[in-house]
Formats: structure tokens, C-alpha cells, sequence
């Protein structure tokens, strides 16, 4: 692995490790890491349903594949330094086909990557209707991703839904299972209710990351207070996505109404500032030191 790749996973792991909150936007596409990345955050998520909705329109019900996931891992791993979490769904099949999304997602850039125990094709987590597999099918899926990682320094993360399916009980005991058969995070998805999230930390022996989607299941908190309470990442996997939507759908509002739209910070970035952001100076730069003396 390369020195940045070595770099960032351990820096990932000091992170979780601390427990205390680390804030953690889902990216779904270069650019928006390249934001994340800009504004200071430390980690970024690569997130499944972003990438469903931004690059297929459509919801996050298991329609993306692997080559998919790490096309855009690759691209995004080119495009910032900082730490990533992958969401890698169900593994994409059984205990084999989670060895080769382990190794697949690792060249491809990832720090951690993170598998579920729903049924396949799964759902957002925040959706009805879900199902989960037996607990000893999941044991055999982390032990194959822990077998199958080259570095032993990136962090495998297992979620578990079964909160939503069989109910919170249910859910502490399979991640306890999940963290003795080798997961670094845990992850239980879906808890609804402010008593539910501050008991976790203390429940598991294992760092956990708490998902916050905005209108999904799961109260909001203050990050501060969950880092307060132990959790290791404080995850808004949709935030970016979410915001982006609307800035389209304001910006796109006056243009239909108004037939015009200028260079208003209100409804649009600056070009100026876009261009910065994809780093068009640098690439200014490099034409000119490769240009024909």
C-alpha cells in the first residue's frame, strides 16, 4: 500500500479510537469530497445511498454494484488525502463474495469499509420492510473481510439492522457478536430513541459509529454530546446530498421563473470559487511546466 494509504488508515484508527465524536460527512461523488475535504472535515464516507441517488436517480435499494462503488472510490481517493469509510452494503453476496469487495474496495483507496447483515438486495436503513440474516452467516462475512484485508491496519466496520427487525436487545447482542468475530467499528442502525443512543457506548466494547439521517429514524444530537457519550464517529451521510438537492432546486427555481439566473452567492457558487475547488490553479501550474520551451 502506498505511504498516503498507510497514513490515512492510521490516522482513522487513532480517530475511532479516541471516541469522541469524530464528525463525519457521506460524500457521493469527487467533488463532494473535494468539498468535505476543504471545509476541515477529517474522514469523509463514501456513501451507497449518495451514490445510488446522485449517479443512478434512483433509492438506495441495493441497485449499486462493486465496480460502481469502486470506480468512485478510486476517483475520490485521487481527489483528497483525507481518511475513507466505504459503505459496502451486504459485501455484494456470500463470505466469498465479501473477500473479493474487501480486496477490490482496498486497492481501490479504502481506509474502512463497512458491511451489513441485511437480506440482499438491501434497503436504506431508515426504510420498511427490511430483513436481516442470521447472525452466523454475518460471523462468517466479517471473518472472511478480516481474512481478505492485505493492511491489517484498515478498520472493518459491521452494521447491524436488526434493531428495526427483532428489536434493540437483539441488535446489542449481534454486534457483540460482530465485534468478537474481529470488526473494529460497530454500528447499529436505526435506534430510535434518545435513551437507546446514550446506553450504546456503553454497551459494546468496541468504537461505534452513530448515523444521524436528517428525517430518517434516529433523534438528532449534538455532536459534541455523542463524543461526550463515547461514540468514535458521528456520521451524516446524507447532509451533503441533502443540501446539494436543494441548492439545485433554488437555484433551478429562479432560473424557470425568472428566465435569468447571475452570479448570485445566494443561489449559486462563484465560478471563480468552482474552479478552485477542482483545482484548476494547480492544473494552471502544471501546463505551464510541461509546455514547450
Amino acid at each position: 500500500m502506498t505511504n498516503l494509504s498507510q497514513t490515512t488508515k492510521q490516522i482513522l484508527r487513532d480517530k475511532v479510537n479516541a471516541r469522541k465524536g469524530l464528525l463525519v460527512p457521506g460524500a457521493f461523488n469527487a467533488l463532494s469530497a473535494r468539498v468535505i475535504a476543504d471545509l476541515g472535515f477529517e474522514a469523509l464516507y463514501i456513501t451507497g445511498a449518495g451514490v445510488t441517488n446522485m449517479y443512478f436517480g434512483m433509492p438506495d435499494q441495493g441497485f449499486i454494484g462493486l465496480n460502481e462503488l469502486a470506480d468512485h472510490t478510486a476517483r475520490i481517493r485521487d481527489a483528497v488525502e483525507i481518511p475513507l469509510i466505504v459503505d459496502a452494503d451486504t459485501g455484494f453476496g456470500n463470505a466469498l463474495n465479501v473477500r473479493h469487495t474487501i480486496r477490490t474496495l482496498e486497492r481501490a483507496g479504502a481506509d474502512a469499509v463497512q458491511l451489513e447483515d441485511q437480506v440482499s438486495p438491501k434497503r436504506c436503513g431508515h426504510f420498511s420492510g427490511k430483513e436481516v440474516i442470521s447472525c452466523a452467516e454475518m460471523v462468517g462475512k466479517i471473518h472472511a473481510a478480516v481474512d481478505a484485508r492485505s493492511n491489517d491496519g484498515m478498520l472493518i466496520m459491521a452494521r447491524t439492522d436488526a434493531c428495526s427487525v427483532h428489536g434493540f436487545e437483539d441488535a446489542l447482542e449481534r454486534a457483540a457478536r460482530y465485534s468478537e468475530a474481529g470488526a473494529d467499528i460497530l454500528f447499529v442502525e436505526a435506534i430510535e430513541t434518545a435513551d437507546e443512543i446514550r446506553r450504546l457506548p456503553q454497551a459494546l466494547d468496541k468504537p461505534q459509529l452513530v448515523n444521524l439521517v436528517i428525517g430518517g429514524k434516529t433523534p438528532i444530537f449534538n455532536a459534541d454530546e455523542l463524543g461526550g457519550l463515547g461514540y468514535g464517529i458521528v456520521l451524516y451521510a446524507n447532509a451533503a446530498l441533502q443540501g446539494a438537492v436543494a441548492g439545485m432546486q433554488k437555484a433551478l427555481t429562479v432560473l424557470r421563473d425568472n428566465h435569468r439566473l447571475d452570479e448570485d452567492p445566494n443561489f449559486v457558487t462563484p465560478f471563480a470559487e468552482r474552479q478552485r475547488l477542482v483545482n484548476k490553479p494547480m492544473f494552471d501550474l502544471l501546463e505551464k511546466k510541461y509546455a514547450e520551451k
